[in-house]
């Protein structure tokens, strides 16, 4: 009997659907894509390492601490500091906060699940009528209003899940560019295996919260909720960062009467995969904050291609943001290849359709990305 394969043809992604089944990225695999996305990956992984350190200290030293004044120096407050943090000659944490209330927002995982428990609330009281034992003021509020401080704890155990998350992932990047630079990494292929290793080495990780109050730690996320790194931070910062987003001000109207926003959040399609580079560096678009901090890190033969384009560097962010795209679709190509149901080279005729069926859900969600763009 001969098997005929069924081709995706009603989905206008049909094409890149082929590409998957063979192993391939969505990304095009040439020299000029490998640079742009080593290099701008490298730059990545350095603004990760900051923001990730900085998540993990406001989640373990600013807890329950209502100004923050103070929050994104790390523990080291000086003059000098405060002067290049007024001045802006700083890493704009405000970008890394931006997603963990992205994320926070259209929830999803484990770590959401969690929140909501009964097991976390009874955590975070204990946690609050240690911090504010001697403080009759504090306790006294707790007492009229108990979701007000719970949700801060909430808040503070989506800064360290994100910090968690973005520490493997700068690791992740920064090896990518090591390699590169040792002559391992050749191609988009490469590149996607290396990350997709790196998301299934790391998968299990578990993702665990305590803070310090007098010398005694508090468990706030034990180890024994089972939340890990996979499926309780990346899925849901993919979904929430890469699809989703948030509108940007000024480029939609938040008027209800003008319906330019979905009604439903998950319908959003407000991401890094669909966002317009163009109005980078405009006001309210916090994706600029993003491309400000990797301009600061950008590998030298990156950096050159850049200054050799039609507008040099006027456009620099732009240029950032259009080869960050491309490195993300590689970061998306590597979660769609590792959460296949059945494996790539199966000849099992219903696990090949499975697979089809799955990739041909995630592309419906692509149609409307900047796919095509970066193919071009």
């Amino acid at each position: 009997m001969v098997t005929i394969k069924k081709k995706a043809t009603h989905n206008p992604l049909a094409e890149y659907i082929e590409r998957l089944q063979k192993g391939e990225a969505l990304l095009p695999d040439n020299p000029e894509n490998v640079l742009e996305v080593v290099g701008i990956l490298k730059s990545y992984g350095v603004v990760l390492d900051a923001y990730s350190k900085n998540l993990n200290y406001i989640a373990e030293h600013q807890f329950l601490v209502f100004f923050p004044f103070f929050k994104y120096f790390n523990g080291e407050v000086s003059f000098q500091k405060l002067l290049r943090h007024w001045w802006h000659d700083r890493i704009n944490f405000e970008y890394a906060e931006y997603c963990m209330k992205g994320m926070m927002w259209h929830g999803g995982g484990g770590l959401d699940t969690y929140l909501d428990t009964n097991e976390f609330k009874e955590r975070a009281q204990v946690v609050i009528a240690a911090k504010f034992k001697n403080n009759p003021l504090i306790s006294g509020i707790n007492q009229l209003f108990p979701d007000f401080l719970t949700e801060h704890l909430r808040v503070s155990a989506y800064y360290t899940g994100l910090g968690q998350f973005w520490r493997v992932m700068a690791d992740m990047f920064l090896n990518l560019s090591d390699r590169y630079d040792r002559g391992e990494i050749k191609s988009i292929p490469q590149i996607v295996e290396h990350i997709k290793a790196g998301l299934v080495a790391n998968a299990s990780n578990p993702i665990t919260y305590a803070v310090k109050i007098r010398n005694e730690v508090y468990e706030i996320i034990p180890k024994s909720v089972g939340l890990t790194f996979l499926a309780d931070t990346a899925i849901p910062y993919v979904e929430a960062v890469f699809f989703r987003g948030t509108p940007f001000h000024g480029t939609v109207s938040y008027n209800a009467q003008g319906y330019q926003i979905p009604p439903d959040q998950t319908r959003f399609q407000y991401g890094a995969l669909y966002a317009d580079p163009l109005p980078i560096g405009g006001a309210g678009i916090p994706p600029t904050l993003l491309m400000q901090d990797m301009r600061h890190y950008l590998p030298e033969y990156l950096h050159e291609i850049y200054r050799r384009s039609l507008r040099g560097e006027d456009d620099l962010r732009v240029q950032i943001c259009m080869s960050f795209q491309k490195s993300m679709f590689c970061v998306t190509t590597a979660t769609i290849l590792g959460l296949m149901p059945y494996p790539l080279d199966t000849k099992d005729p219903n696990e090949e359709k499975g697979n089809r069926v799955y990739l041909e859900k995630w592309m419906s969600r692509l149609e409307t990305s900047r796919l095509l763009d970066v193919n071009k």
